[in-house]
């Protein structure tokens, strides 16, 4: 009997099949002969105590034209715990709703599902601020509501970036020097008049030559990271704010991040992680949908979704 595995996603229909890395991971399983059910966020529930799920039986295909097909008439009401694995791939923000999820799958997951990334650890790791936890690797740091605290900051480093900690894909990240005038501005609109969260990091003049997405299954670095360069005139090289992806090997201030973060992400049960670094510094640790495969896949011999369905397989002792 085939083994079950269940994926949580934005809708299929909508994603960019050749870049997409959700797609890669479940075209991998289907090559490891897992059966696949397809669920969104809105298909979770509970009903006296268990986990469920509408879920709908899918094939994928690697095209840009039909990357999916659903197998079945309709939605089945399905027990979360009856699923060998489920895989957690709903992108960010982080809400509140997304936050009722995780609940669901943690409950899910004392019921005997196996999730990935357990669902605790992506409620506890926000992926800017888990930063936190490895000082010592990344740029100056502040995370602060305060204008004042921001001010100083901007004061003692000059040349500063400020983002939000529930962004994404680059949205809301501003670079600010001693005589922007908009200073002010950017602090109220980013903490929402100092009721919201922000962080603040020392400018790594390094973006310049990519911003690297390191991916990491199961403790362990992928060998090629993408170098996100921004495009002329930007600060951000993310892809979905233009960025252009270039593949390379990891560098050996890249494999030492790797090597001291890798038992907190294994004893968190962080098996599919995205590191984003900048030079020789750790700037986010991105456990929720990291992304990048498709590209990085076409440096290796072996690909992420191979890498990860053998580390799947390993903790389901299949």
């Amino acid at each position: 009997m085939k083994k079950r595995l269940g994926v949580i996603m934005d809708p299929i229909s909508s994603i960019k099949p050749y870049k997409d890395t959700t797609l890669a991971l479940l075209l991998a399983a289907q090559e490891f002969e897992f059966e696949i059910l397809y669920m969104e966020l809105s298909h979770l529930s509970v009903l006296d105590g268990s986990a469920l799920a509408d879920t709908r039986m899918i094939k994928l295909f690697d095209s840009n034209d039909k990357w999916f097909e659903f197998l079945d008439d309709g939605p089945s009401s399905t027990k979360l715990s009856d699923i060998d694995c489920i895989i957690m791939r709903k992108d960010p923000p982080f809400d509140m709703e997304y936050v009722f999820a995780t609940y669901i799958l943690e409950l899910a997951q004392s019921q005997g599902a196996f999730v990935v990334n357990n669902p605790r650890s992506i409620r506890d790791c926000n992926e800017k601020l888990f930063t936190a936890w490895f000082p010592e690797l990344c740029p100056p740091t502040l995370v602060t509501r305060s204008h004042n605290q921001l001010r100083g900051f901007l004061e003692l480093h000059n040349d500063i970036v400020v983002k939000p900690l529930d962004g994404m894909g680059g949205t809301s990240v501003f670079r600010i020097k001693p005589d922007d005038s908009n200073a002010g501005v950017i602090f109220e609109t980013l903490t929402k008049l100092e009721s919201n969260y922000c962080m603040a990091q020392k400018y790594l003049p390094a973006i310049l030559e990519g911003d690297k997405r390191v991916l990491m299954v199961n403790g362990k670095p992928i060998p090629f990271s993408l170098a996100r360069i921004p495009a002329a005139g930007e600060l951000r090289g993310n892809l979905a704010a233009g960025g252009r992806g270039v593949p390379q090997p990891l560098s050996e201030s890249d494999l030492k991040i790797c090597k001291r973060v890798s038992e907190e992400l294994v004893q968190r049960g962080l098996l599919f992680v995205g590191l984003d670094i900048i030079g020789d510094r750790l700037t986010e640790i991105n456990v929720t949908s990291p992304t990048c495969a498709r590209e990085i896949d076409l440096n290796l011999d072996k690909s992420v979704g191979t890498i990860f369905m053998e580390a799947l397989k390993s903790h389901l002792q299949v």
